[in-house]
């Protein structure tokens, strides 16, 4: 059987403790493996920085001190700094325990309002030409749906809903569910990747393998549901992997990374200048849609927005922002 090893092990000098028992918080709390990852990372640097010091011993000059080196001499941007102290404070208030007056007063970093980076249609064509394989069909699908990545890459076979047109995304931002379209023309690229995923999945399964994660604690409830079909991964992992939160053998989704990388070739072969991540797909997703007279309250449920605020900054392509704008200099000679 293939298999692929993980450490998921956590120590910083005599802290193994501590950040165990921050690794058992996380899951109590489900949160993501990326978040523990992350969370873990920043509470290590932290204790690093301060000479290995146990958190209770240092208090709000530590952490502001830890916040803006990150700031001043990392050049880290806001988003980051934010993960940071929301890693610090989970630290104190979760773990610890510890309800400090000075915690209320950290101040976050303000993240800059920018302008989203969209594709033309013609663009967007271009460069999914310049795409084979799952790589294509799982950019097309992030095109064509607005899901984020993760909600991309963690999609399962069962929340694909043919009959009704309509994609079901499960624990998205937030740890909310919603309903997105089912683009037509991805039908058939996805009940050919189901049978693909149907075959590996009888294959593990004959080899004693066959099971996949499920969240909280659906494992418990439904003991048999992580060898059936439905709850297997739409783009599954090429290789079975140690999962370090309980340490069983599972196919877990694709790695991410690989889209990334799978879109930065393919933005280059099309000779597009502007940047592409897969949130670019996201965001092109939303302002074709407004172009093309959808109503912004259907493109807020689409997207999964909370506050439709959120979606108004897709409002730029309604002939309101700059490119609405006819520039005196090309009425000079209209005079």
């Amino acid at each position: 059987m293939d298999y692929q090893g993980r450490d998921g092990a956590v120590s910083v000098g005599g802290r193994r403790g501590l950040l165990e028992e921050v690794t058992r918080r996380l899951r109590v709390g489900h949160y993501s493996l990326r978040t523990e990852r992350a969370y873990l990372g920043w509470i290590r640097r932290f204790i690093v920085a301060n000479g290995k010091r146990h958190p209770r011993e240092l208090g709000a000059a530590q952490v502001e001190a830890f916040l803006t080196g990150l700031a001043v001499e990392g050049r880290v941007a806001a988003s980051t700094q934010n993960q940071a102290l929301s890693a610090l404070l989970f630290l104190y208030r979760e773990v610890l325990g510890l309800k400090l007056a000075w915690m209320e007063d950290v101040v976050r970093a303000k993240r800059p309002q920018r302008v989203p980076t969209v594709l033309s249609q013609r663009e967007m064509r271009v460069m999914l030409v310049q795409m084979e394989g799952r790589m294509a069909l799982l950019a097309q699908l992030l095109y064509g749906t607005g899901m984020r990545l993760m909600e991309g890459v963690r999609l399962r076979v069962k929340d694909v809903d043919f009959a009704r047109n309509e994609i079901t995304v499960r624990g998205g931002k937030g740890g909310k569910d919603r309903r997105t379209v089912l683009p037509a023309s991805l039908v058939a690229g996805l009940q050919a990747e189901i049978e693909r995923v149907q075959v590996l999945h009888v294959q593990d399964l004959a080899r004693g393998a066959g099971e996949v994660w499920l969240p909280h604690a659906l494992s418990l409830k439904y003991p048999h549901a992580a060898r059936e079909l439905g709850w297997q991964y739409m783009f599954p992992a090429r290789a079975i992997s140690l999962d370090p939160r309980d340490g069983r053998w599972r196919r877990h989704h694709l790695d991410e990374a690989m889209l990334s990388r799978a879109l930065k070739r393919a933005r280059v072969a099309a000779g597009i200048a502007k940047p592409v991540t897969a949130h670019v797909l996201r965001h092109s997703f939303a302002t074709h849609l407004i172009e093309a007279g959808y109503d912004i309250r259907t493109v807020q449920e689409l997207l999964g927005h909370k506050d439709v605020s959120t979606t108004q900054i897709y409002t730029h392509v309604l002939n309101r922002g700059a490119g609405g704008v006819r520039s005196p200099l090309d009425r000079v000679g209209d005079a």
